[in-house]
């Protein structure tokens, strides 16, 4: 049975104390998985059409309402014959869907797109007989929300990217696209029981980190909720069956407890002349979970389960009911966040106050008007009455097409399809912080946003162009982690260009892909040299002759869809493409006949082929060929490369740890590297000094690096009981350099010990 609050009641069941980490240690899957689907409101059955027209009666006019039924006879038409995995007609699932945006109240053309959102996917209906039957707007919606299924993608991850960025496209235009696809993912996650556990545990990974994110930022926090319980149940159905039990058993522990408060807070603000509705509140299963993973708490130990909310007229009796609670219980200290002068990324708006209750129970109270309510349930549904996307929207609507925005540019930086969703999801931090301009203008940011994520908040050509920063008045660095009430004001170059190594620090999607986007547009020649170079080497090692005919040219640029074999070198060069993939595919486009014979005689004979001649690296290849920083290879060590899609060629001492762990892992991506001569640059290295605790030892220590004609990036001290522990990051030439640089430090009086350290 499912209860007012969405989870499932197991009235009479005793439970123990346990611990996450306990719950972790459980299997995953149960023998018989559960059939039970947690949702906000009870599931209902088969949807049917007579459901639907119930709802939009409600708010659509008699012409609107034979528009919807015209999309459901085609989309009937259309499924006819379809049956869905649990034995249900297809169309049940349009309708459902259907269904749910008619509780956000969406528009005639959203309803009829949400009937129709199957049609071209499945029934290989094209655009323009949907825009002949029902009009240009409604095929637009339908033509966002259709997959991508028809083309070949080399994984999963490239499949759902694409399909992210296709649905992207459409709803930076029309916000409504988005709202249908959420609808749509919701009723397939109600449903989900259905599928085998593996698909069910992807396809709710997937929601996980993306539309439960989504949900959140576009400020739907109903539908937030269900869906991240519903992806929790499906990922972890034993956790979730164990929590249930005892989120059960201790609501029937507490409900004298909640009824003595809400009717104590009830009679208090009655006195106070406010009228107020008090509803009680419980979290989120998966709220509980995550709360006990990262705190490691038992759930006995979670004490906020279950809290408040009120509801008032006006803002002003906000704060007025803040004050007759702080009167009535005291407040925790630390936990009073006013949501209303400071709204959410996604415009929530709240006070929130957790006040010790009876028997020193912690309770939380949530405090807003009727607005503030309907938004936070609804989000940027709400009043989402469709008319024009200039005209009469809420600051949550303005602020969501703002950020919808804000994606389109990233997907228009971006390289592929996999870096987008990386953004995408980097970008989607449920938390803020709150900055300063120095003209005082609020700019909100995702929790641990730089300095630097601050400059490309204001512009793309502002974050391109940073040479300095000021927080407070006072210089600070670029990497600097912004807090709460912090003013920046941002100093710029005409002349400046953005770092490879911002890269490691900047947080938000925006600025990673707009650095990215520039390094890779200056260096084209580097990556595409690289590239050729990497293919060389993959053709050597199968004995293929690197000179490539021209029909053999012609036919790779028409398989990989590219202009010319610099785009394909390119590629290679970044990590979009692997250089051995790309080696074999030749060998297969050569002479047929001959191509054959060399291929039988191979596999019977299987002779040795040539050692492949390692990639040279000169250490200024710039952003396309990185030195690993968990082991920081210098020259003179032995070395082994990793093509990394993201990052391009990645070197690491072939000793390093991650590297082994790596090559276990994917070794297809390992190829041999080698230094070159006259590299002509400094390298950076980490050192490990332990020394004896006395006086002016750390100067000595520095002093000597300095003689050794090495520069001192950074310096850190650890005091243990009978030593000190120093970690310098030193830039040295070669392994000759850093041996002579740690033969003179070893003889420091006071030196006990000196060496390399890896992360």
């Amino acid at each position: 049975m499912l209860d007012k609050s969405g989870l499932s009641s197991h009235k009479g069941e005793d439970t123990g104390v346990f611990s996450a980490n306990q719950i972790l240690t459980e299997p995953q899957t149960p023998q018989t998985a559960p059939s039970v689907v947690a949702s906000s409101q009870p599931v209902p059955g088969v949807a049917t059409f007579s459901h639907l027209t119930q709802k939009l009666e409600t708010y659509l006019s008699k012409a609107d309402m034979q528009r919807v039924r015209e999309a459901f006879r085609y989309a009937d038409e259309m499924h006819l014959g379809q049956i869905r995995k649990s034995g249900e007609p297809y169309i049940s699932h349009p309708l459902a869907v259907a269904e749910i945006c008619a509780d956000w109240k969406l528009d005639t053309q959203a309803i009829m797109a949400a009937l129709l959102h199957d049609v071209m996917e499945d029934q290989d209906v094209k655009t323009e007989e949907l825009i002949e039957r029902f009009g240009a707007p409604v095929a637009g919606l339908v033509d966002g929300l259709s997959k991508l299924e028809k083309l070949q993608f080399q994984n999963h991850v490239d499949a759902q990217g694409e399909n992210f960025r296709k649905m992207l496209l459409a709803m930076a235009k029309d916000v409504r696209v988005i709202l249908i696809k959420l609808a749509d993912r919701l009723h397939n996650m109600r449903t989900l029981d259905v599928m085998d556990m593996s698909k069910r545990r992807r396809i709710a990974r997937e929601t996980m980190e993306v539309y439960v994110p989504i949900a959140h930022r576009l400020g739907i926090n109903n539908l937030y909720r269900e869906m991240q319980d519903l992806a929790f149940h499906n990922m972890h159905p034993y956790r979730y069956e164990t929590l249930d039990k005892a989120v059960s058993t201790a609501r029937g522990n507490r409900h004298e407890v909640l009824g003595r408060i809400h009717d104590t807070v009830s009679s208090a603000l009655e006195k106070s002349g406010i009228h107020a509705e008090i509803y009680s509140r419980e979290k989120t299963l998966f709220g509980i979970y995550r709360k006990m993973r990262q705190q490691n708490l038992a759930f006995s130990q979670v004490l906020d389960i279950y809290g408040f909310r009120v509801v008032v007229n006006t803002i002003a009796e906000c704060y007025a009911t803040l004050g007759v609670l702080h009167s009535l219980y005291k407040p925790m200290p630390g936990k009073v966040q006013d949501y209303i002068a400071m709204p959410k990324l996604n415009k929530y708006q709240s006070l929130h106050t957790t006040l010790v209750g009876p028997y020193g129970a912690p309770v939380e109270f949530q405090i807003r008007t009727h607005d503030m309510h309907h938004v936070a349930e609804t989000g940027v549904a709400a009043h989402w009455l469709y008319k024009n996307p200039n005209e009469n929207l809420t600051d949550i609507q303005k602020h969501s097409l703002g950020w919808l925005q804000s994606l389109l540019d990233i997907q228009q930086q971006t390289g592929n399809s996999a870096e987008f969703l990386e953004h995408v999801k980097v970008d989607l931090f449920p938390d803020s912080v709150y900055v300063f301009t120095p003209k005082a203008e609020i700019i909100a940011l995702p929790r641990e946003a730089t300095a630097l994520d601050f400059a490309y908040n204001i512009h793309t050509d502002v974050g391109n162009q940073t040479v300095a920063v000021k927080i407070n008045n006072e210089p600070a660095p670029l990497r600097t982690e912004l807090q709460n009430g912090d003013i920046v004001e941002v100093i710029t170059s005409p002349t400046s260009r953005p770092n490879p190594a911002w890269l490691s620090f900047v947080r938000t999607g925006k600025a990673r892909s707009c650095i990215r986007s520039h390094l890779r547009s200056v260096n084209m020649a580097d990556s595409i040299e690289l590239g050729k170079r990497l293919l060389q080497q993959a053709l050597q090692s199968v004995d293929m002759d690197p000179a490539l005919d021209q029909p053999v040219i012609d036919k790779l640029l028409y398989e990989t869809g590219s202009k010319t074999l610099d785009d394909i070198y390119m590629d290679i060069g970044v990590g979009k493409r692997l250089a051995a993939l790309v080696a074999r595919r030749i060998i297969g486009l050569t002479d047929e006949v001959k191509r054959k014979k060399e291929s039988r005689t191979r596999q019977k004979e299987e002779p040795k082929t040539a050692a492949p001649q390692p990639v040279i690296i000169y250490g200024s290849e710039g952003v396309n060929v990185q030195l690993a920083s968990c082991c920081l290879p210098i020259p003179g060590d032995t070395i082994m490369g990793e093509l990394n899609m993201t990052r391009g060629l990645v070197v690491h001492q072939a000793e390093c740890p991650v590297a082994k762990r790596q090559i276990a892992k994917e070794p297809e991506k390992w190829i041999n590297v080698a230094w070159g001569e006259d590299l002509n640059r400094s390298f950076d290295c980490r050192l490990k000094v332990t020394v004896h605790e006395e006086k002016g030892i750390l100067a000595r220590v520095a002093a000597e690096i300095s003689e050794s004609n090495a520069n001192i990036v950074h310096v850190g001290m650890e005091t243990q009981e009978d030593f000190t522990v120093l970690r310098f990051t030193v830039q040295v030439e070669d392994r000759t350099h850093l041996a002579n640089l740690m033969r003179r430090v070893r003889h420091i009086p006071g030196v006990t010990q000196i060496g390399r350290e890896r992360n």
